[in-house]
């Protein structure tokens, strides 16, 4: 480089000097020099000529991205961007030299950012911020002595793109290695901000957790979203396994695709210390998988690095990087855990496979009856590729119980049940310690047997294969309280929103549990937040009804009940609130809406009515009726504030023995 070059050119609009003098401060703290032409430029220079020779010659050209360079159509900033591109063209591929930095929450979709800039990650340094980590990256990059090329399983924070005549998108299966990149150096990049960190250690209580949000989908191609989704999934699944990291599960991180919200907001509403975010881009014969690690207290960028892999060698990739993954965790952020070892993998190492087994799993996310069926479509396409693939026939059973329960009834629901159940097994038999064939033949017998003894020794079990897995902990609980042992069922709850802080419905749930042991301030808490959560959801308002029933409230209790949405939830709720009002022909009309218009899916809350009105004949009429028609709602029986109102009744016990739940006495002391 000409003597009289700096190291780094630092490229602005005017409206944005304060921040670029920031971040030139701290690079300069470094000891890196960096040429500002706000500092740099002094009167009676060529200015122009100036200009282009620094860009000529610099080491790393860092253009700040912002609003205002979005809003401002012209300006000297432009001619310094399209010089620096101009120069990269004529670069080794391989060589390190345009590092966009973003200052604000700009997209890095932005339509008026050159397209050679959209093709190196960018660095998010908000208001100019830049931390040491940001300084030190920067020094490797312009430190001769360290390898452009990625090494080991590192690659370096930015490098020039590959020629365009690469970017073609491609369907083949290229990202794996990559992905698993992207959780090794983050675990060392959550390492580094657990020990660099100068906060006092009453504030890193919950340091050691991280949210994955969605990966944006830079493949030009709205059909490939599924592909980005898989990646997102595969982080939360990959960093999941670390006990000692605390990882938000998909539902509650994925409410904030294309949000806008920064990232101390967002870290607040998760409950993280760090996010993950980044996109995906298929271009050619590789996949470029970019990611950032966000420090969710200030919002600063503490991590930062782009992959691009191949698709040759790309399991065996993954197990040295696994392999590091472990190591850095035991070593700088979870000293003495290991990182259990449940791959996703096909066995046959199929990629097809695993694509399919992706497209499942996205279609299935949406619950719908189409959708369901796509699911099924795909995930029995990965089964066919690999018979051996027992985390796709984990899924495969998953869909089909669950296709049966929301959308089936009669002749074509059993049927649906049986191929869950063989699925279920299917999959046991290949791998017996994957957690998820556990959730799914546990899953299968709650729902299709009513085999609550069964059930749950299939959820404790998958408890102990994955004992971060939100669904895992759900389950058991809902188990449990089944079983009236409703404290651990909170408990558990309580554990699996920690993973899923966002989840609507398992608030609702645990509204329930709470209602069910009079603990109702707590519960009305927790239906609040669901309905705050998911406000059109139906079932919340009934919930809410039933906690003013318990005070008493009549007016509470129907205001309640009339905002739940028009349906069979309404029905029960009015039904419900209408009892201990003074009109007692609204509580009869109400009752006959009811049992007019849903006796058939609705046996078990027509006993509850009954047993408002203190009517013990119809309410032990009704609880066999809804056993006859295997209603889910028998799942309640032992901590309904209704029905338990009869729990001394010989009949109550006698009820509960029929149905294989334990009998009041029983409660707690099972073996």
């Amino acid at each position: 480089m000409a003597e009289t070059s700096h190291a780094v050119f630092l490229s602005y609009a005017s409206q944005d000097a304060e921040a670029a003098q920031k971040i030139a401060e701290a690079l300069r703290a470094g000891g890196i020099e960096v040429f500002l032409d706000q500092s740099e430029l002094r009167g009676g220079d060529a200015w122009d000529q100036k200009i282009r020779k620094q860009i000529k010659t610099c080491a790393l050209f860092i253009p700040v991205i912002s609003h205002a360079t979005h809003d401002r159509r012209e300006g000297y900033f432009r001619l310094e961007w399209k010089l620096a591109v101009d120069r990269s063209h004529l670069m080794d591929a391989e060589l390190a030299f345009l590092l966009p930095v973003v200052i604000d929450d700009t997209r890095d979709d932005d339509e008026r950012v050159p397209d050679r800039f959209r093709e190196v990650q960018w660095t998010r340094l908000p208001g100019g911020e830049a931390p040491p980590a940001f300084v030190e990256r920067v020094k490797r990059l312009l430190s001769p002595s360290e390898p452009d090329v990625p090494a080991k399983g590192r690659a370096p924070l930015a490098v020039a793109a590959q020629p365009a005549a690469s970017r073609r998108p491609t369907a083949g299966w290229h990202w794996k290695a990559g992905l698993l990149a992207v959780v090794a150096t983050v675990v060392v990049g959550l390492g580094y901000v657990a020990l660099k960190r100068s906060k006092p250690a009453a504030q890193l209580a919950g340091s050691n957790s991280i949210a994955v949000l969605p990966l944006t989908n830079e493949s030009g191609d709205a059909k490939e979203q599924y592909f980005s989704d898989g990646i997102s999934e595969d982080l939360i699944t990959a960093l999941g396994q670390f006990p000692g990291l605390r990882v938000i599960g998909r539902t509650s991180s994925f409410q904030f695709r294309d949000s806008k919200e920064d990232g101390r907001s967002i870290g607040t509403k998760l409950g993280v210390a760090h996010l993950l975010e980044g996109s995906v881009r298929k271009s050619g014969e590789t996949v470029r998988v970019s990611a950032e690690l966000i420090d969710t207290a200030d919002g600063t960028m503490q991590w930062s690095e782009r992959y691009d892999r191949p698709y040759k060698d790309l399991f065996a990739l993954q197990d040295e990087i696994t392999r590091a993954v472990a190591g850095a965790l035991r070593a700088k952020l979870l000293p003495g855990e290991h990182a259990a070892a449940q791959s996703e993998r096909p066995p046959s190492g199929s990629l097809d496979a695993y694509n399919a087994f992706l497209q499942g799993q996205f279609y299935f996310s949406r619950g719908t009856e189409a959708d369901y069926r796509k699911a099924i479509e795909s995930l029995t396409q990965a089964t066919e590729l690999d018979p051996r693939y027992a985390l796709a026939w984990s899924a495969l059973s998953r869909v089909w119980a669950g296709l049966s329960v929301q959308h089936l009834e009669g002749a074509p629901a059993q049927q649906a049940f049986a191929k869950a159940r063989a699925a279920a097994d299917r999959a046991l038999t290949l791998l017996p310690e994957l957690a998820a064939a556990h959730l799914a033949r546990g899953y299968v017998l709650l729902t299709a047997d009513f085999d609550w003894r069964g059930a749950e020794a299939e959820f404790r079990r998958a408890v102990e294969l994955a004992p971060n897995d939100g669904w895992a902990k759900f389950y058991l609980g809902n188990q449990l309280a089944a079983f009236g042992e409703v404290e651990q069922a909170i408990e558990l709850t309580r554990e699996a929103l920690a993973t899923e802080p966002l989840r609507a419905n398992w608030y609702n749930w645990l509204a329930g549990y709470l209602s069910g042991l009079n603990r109702l301030d707590e519960a009305e808490r927790a239906i609040r937040r669901a309905i705050e959560l998911q406000p059109g959801a139906a079932s919340y308002h009934e919930q809410l009804a039933i906690i003013e029933i318990q005070r008493g409230n009549a007016q509470a209790a129907l205001a309640a009940a009339q905002q739940e949405p028009p349906g069979p939830w309404q029905d029960m709720a009015l039904a419900l609130a209408r009892q201990i009002g003074g009109d007692r022909s609204a509580a009869d009309a109400a009752l006959k809406t009811l049992v007019d218009k849903d006796a058939g899916g609705a046996s078990y809350q027509i006993a509850q009515v009954y047993a408002l009105r203190n009517d013990a004949k119809e309410t032990f009429a009704w609880l066999d009726r809804a056993w006859s028609s295997r209603d889910p709602g028998i799942a309640f029986l032992l901590y309904d504030p209704f029905i338990r109102r009869y729990k001394d009744d010989p009949r109550f016990a006698a009820f509960c023995k029929q149905v294989g739940l334990p009998t009041p006495a029983e409660v707690g002391k099972r073996t």
